[in-house]
């Protein structure tokens, strides 16, 4: 039998998350109630009461791709395939387009799935950085040097988990221009598109600027709906109908509840009300993380994100970022994620997309925990 990676991120959280007191390791905004999204249209309860829980769709209810059809420009129900989250489309994405040994080149640092999913397919990875010294600007020269005509894929993450960065239209560009020369898919996991920090304009899809594109989404990150576990691909009808037959064999299709109130949630009436929260959570914690940062001198800088409701902070303190994050679980309850998740020690991943006083009550664990270090 062959030795299979674990998610290492997924399984550190997983074993945490749900024992501390303070849970500042999430990248999405802090969850909705389910009255929360039922308030938000009238009628909606006694329409869920009357939802049969039978089989949904295999993939996804008409509805929904319909809903999730019109945030990409160009696309229709036909381009959308449903999944159980964007950790499945992102997966059988992935798998449908390589096979044993093929190559594929990951922007970097990353969530790491992808990177799992790589090693444990046998795929061959090559990477390109953003740069922390250039504000997480990506390096496009060398990622144009490591394209070469074996390279099968492109994974992109925009905005990008752990920095918050969001890809220029020129830069987008490149990319493409990048991708095409050899033919190359581009896998473009743009889950925080809708969380984003300084505009209210929603950040663009590769979907409509290249013919070979998979962009996936899900209602974790953007809307506050983990609970829900639901997401999508969205690609040409002939690839979307490739990756739907892998659905198939892994989870067939997606909960007819779930289905439902994703469906209410990307609504036209109701999804501008969710990504309005979404965005005031954001813009309201990070100020508050700022501060806390400044109350440390020059411990800590972070380049400001442009979305999502984390940043990742660099510090200066002589400790392991995996060991400094150990004891602030054991001593204070708290969790957030050490660089060492995405492969960059001295640096740490902090949610502040949460209540005010939730989010007050972590960051003084945290610099407990750090004075004691002094």
């Amino acid at each position: 039998m062959s030795e299979f990676q674990a998610f290492e991120m997924e399984r550190y959280m997983s074993v945490h998350e749900m024992e501390v007191k303070y849970n500042l390791s999430e990248s999405g905004v802090h969850p909705m109630l389910l009255r929360e999204l039922l308030d938000l249209e009238e009628g909606s309860l006694e329409r869920m009461l009357e939802v049969e829980l039978n089989y949904s769709h295999a993939n996804g209810i008409p509805q929904l791709r319909e809903n999730i059809s019109l945030m990409y420009d160009g696309a229709t129900r036909d381009n959308v395939l449903v999944t159980v989250g964007g950790i499945e489309a992102n997966f059988i994405a992935l798998t449908t387009i390589l096979s044993d040994r093929e190559e594929m080149v990951l922007m970097f640092p990353n969530y790491m799935q992808i990177w799992g999913v790589a090693k444990n397919h046998g795929f061959k990875i090559k990477t390109f950085p953003l740069l922390h010294e250039k504000n997480w600007a990506p390096d496009l020269d060398k990622l144009e040097s490591i394209v070469s005509n074996d390279t099968k894929l492109i994974a992109i993450c925009n905005p990008n988990n752990p920095t918050g960065y969001i890809l220029t239209s020129d830069e987008m560009d490149a990319i493409v221009k990048i991708a095409d020369k050899v033919g190359a898919w581009i896998l473009a996991d743009e889950v925080y598109a809708g969380a984003e920090q300084l505009t209210d304009v929603q950040t663009p899809s590769f979907f409509d600027r290249y013919e070979r594109v998979i962009a996936t989404g899900s209602m974790s990150k953007a809307y506050g709906l983990p609970g829900l576990r639901t997401g999508w691909a969205v690609g040409p009808v002939d690839m979307i109908d490739q990756i739907w037959a892998r659905h198939e064999y892994t989870t067939l299709s997606t909960a007819m509840l779930s289905n439902t109130l994703a469906a209410l949630a990307l609504s036209e009436k109701v999804r501008p009300t969710i990504i309005q929260r979404t965005r005031d959570y954001i813009r309201k914690g990070y100020p508050i993380l700022v501060d806390w940062m400044l109350s440390h001198g020059d411990l800590f800088s972070a380049v400001p994100p442009q979305a999502a409701a984390i940043a990742f902070i660099k510090y200066k303190m002589d400790i392991n970022s995996t060991d400094f994050v150990m004891r602030l679980i054991k001593e204070k309850s708290v969790l957030i994620i050490p660089g060492d998740q995405f492969g960059m020690d001295n640096f740490l991943r902090i949610s502040y997309g949460l209540p005010k006083d939730y989010l007050l009550g972590g960051l003084k664990g945290i610099s407990e925990v750090i004075e004691s270090l002094s």
